[in-house]
């Protein structure tokens, strides 16, 4: 969320993505530094121990939350 945070305060939109292990983390950064507004997408835990190729599968089905977060006014 602080890459999105600055990214945003330069007016570059931005998407954060987190495993969806760290939802609670996103929503408590993203009030802590005061964006409500802030945008990200979780995907499916875990990604640590995740092979390339399930990591491609994970980035494929977050694929058109990420365009709707950068497209959504």
């Amino acid at each position: 969320m602080h890459d999105c945070f600055w990214f945003e305060t330069q007016q570059i939109p931005a998407v954060a993505i987190a495993s969806s292990a760290f939802g609670q983390a996103a929503e408590s950064q993203r009030k802590a530094l005061g964006m409500d507004g802030a945008r990200y997408v979780l995907v499916p835990h875990p990604i640590q121990d995740a092979t390339d190729d399930e990591m491609r599968i994970k980035a494929a089905q977050a694929l058109d939350a990420v365009i709707a977060a950068l497209t959504e006014n």
